[in-house]
């Protein structure tokens, strides 16, 4: 039985509250941005081009240097540049309801424009978060902090895609959007009242030294490269078969409201469930049996949607379907997202852990892309079947970089760990 000290404490809570401070934008530059536009009688393909609003979500290693080069001067090092951006974001939020894109061209760019900036203060809020995270926690805290943030990051989501839509159809957009900016303002309250981490590596004294720096300790590693095609590969069928469920779905015969009622109830508590079940495997194990572990998981997992596909309308599988991916990601995401934590040299956290988790986003922004041409080409069985076997090279990989009996340590060179030992 693990202490309760080890499963409460203000640095779990505090991930936590950050997380759904995350979660919220992305959501509302999909869903809430979506059924706006839809609303407004947007075309279809305008629509579809205003998923490049979340670009700054994959480029966000290109600024990050600047959240670890310069620190405001409040709040200190990370707490000041994350009130800036929560104060800023819940301003662009708040932006997106004052505009209209059925006003003609220019309403529609105006709205496009304050999503850009939702997403560009969404980014880096999640820049300066996360790197306040890997500082905060404890290196044992990592894979359970990692839980809470997904706990959080879950729930943001949940508020914009169900409390979001449900409120669109009795209020205004204007105030929605009010609403939404207003959740904002408990990470503001946190960010306020919570520490800033103490941190015994000197920060980048010039901006080449943030800029450079980072990246060249990185590749001065042993096989730099193939970690971040490691990091690339390891949730890459998994976020490839995620990224068409719902046409699936459809194509089935489940109608909307059970696809509602089943992905989004059952599916949103498995994920809670998956992320707190890593958690705990990390601490028991370590990260390196959890990567294993929840690696097959994520492979059965997107296995069993194939299952589905040949089985075809039958509620029963789908939600045993829905219910064991969503627990596997939940897992597999919580695993993951502590070992690049443990990754980033805490000198320079803000700028590497940026681009660890920016090419982490890779398949879900951009090689998501093409599953519509694949599901198209080899039907919905076979698809599933592409995606499934597409994660055997990052299992293959974690041979090299987590090896099953060997306790994870991360991955910072001799030279540089003098300045970097983890807390």
């Amino acid at each position: 039985m693990l202490p309760l000290n080890q499963l409460v404490n203000r640095r779990l809570i505090t991930a936590f509250i950050m997380g759904m401070a995350s979660g919220l934008p992305l959501l509302i530059t999909i869903t809430l941005l979506q059924a706006r536009a839809k609303d407004a009688s947007v075309s279809l393909e305008n629509i579809g081009l205003m998923s490049l609003v979340g670009l700054p979500y994959t480029l966000k290693f290109i600024w990050a240097p600047l959240f670890d080069r310069y620190a405001l001067p409040f709040l200190g090092r990370r707490r000041g540049w994350i009130l800036t951006t929560q104060v800023l974001l819940m301003l662009a939020i708040w932006g997106m309801g004052f505009t209209n894109p059925a006003q003609g061209t220019i309403g529609l760019w105006l709205f496009v424009g304050m999503a850009f900036l939702v997403t560009f203060f969404s980014a880096s809020q999640d820049i300066v978060i996360d790197a306040f995270r890997r500082e905060d926690l404890r290196t044992a805290e990592l894979g359970l902090g990692s839980s809470y943030y997904i706990y959080g990051y879950r729930l943001g989501m949940l508020a914009v895609s169900g409390g979001g839509l449900i409120l669109a159809d009795i209020l205004s957009w204007p105030m929605v959007f009010f609403i939404m900016g207003c959740c904002i303002i408990p990470a503001i309250i946190n960010t306020l009242f919570t520490p800033e981490p103490v941190v015994t590596e000197t920060p980048p004294r010039t901006l080449r030294e943030s800029v450079v720096e980072p990246f060249k300790e990185y590749f001065a590693r042993d096989q730099a490269w193939l970690m971040l095609c490691f990091i690339l590969l390891y949730k890459v069928g998994d976020n490839l078969a995620a990224a068409l469920t719902t046409p699936f779905y459809l194509d089935l015969g489940f109608s909307k409201t059970e696809v509602g009622a089943i992905v989004k109830l059952f599916g949103f508590w498995a994920t809670l469930l998956g992320g707190f079940f890593g958690g705990v495997v990390l601490l028991k194990t370590g990260i390196n049996r959890a990567l294993w572990l929840c690696g097959f998981l994520q492979m059965a997992s997107t296995a069993g949607f194939a299952i589905l596909a040949a089985r075809g309308h039958d509620i029963v599988t789908l939600g045993a379907v829905i219910s064991f991916e969503n627990l596997a990601s939940g897992m597999g995401t919580a695993a993951f997202v502590a070992f690049m934590a443990s990754l980033a040299n805490k000198r320079f956290t803000a700028t590497q852990y940026a681009l660890l988790t920016s090419l982490m986003g890779v398949p879900r922004v951009l090689l998501s892309s093409v599953t519509g041409f694949l599901a198209s080409s080899f039907g919905w069985f076979w698809f599933f079947t592409f995606c499934t076997v597409i994660a055997i090279p990052g299992m293959i990989l974690l041979a090299r970089f987590a090896p099953w009996r060997r306790d994870h340590v991360a991955a910072i060179p001799p030279q540089a760990s003098t300045n970097s030992s983890l807390s």
